[in-house]
């Protein structure tokens, strides 16, 4: 007993589109995650007072440039 092309296309289609469905849900709460993330981070630096706040943006902005020269060479 054979399966026809249609039938097996069919199944193939199924299957890419439960895939898809399932890659776009993970992109999804992946975006939702990293949001919160931010949002919480924000929190956290505006409750520094300026001068700290200040301080821990240019070390964090230095250790980002570092990482980027590393990668380059």
């Amino acid at each position: 007993m054979s399966l026809s092309p249609r039938i097996i296309r069919a199944a193939l289609l199924a299957a890419a589109a439960i895939a898809l469905a399932a890659a776009a849900a993970q992109l999804h709460h992946k975006r939702q995650a990293a949001e919160l993330t931010v949002e919480n981070i924000r929190e956290q630096l505006d409750a520094l007072d300026p001068v700290t706040r200040a301080a821990v943006i240019g070390r964090l902005s230095s250790d980002e440039v570092k990482k980027v020269r590393s990668r380059g060479h």
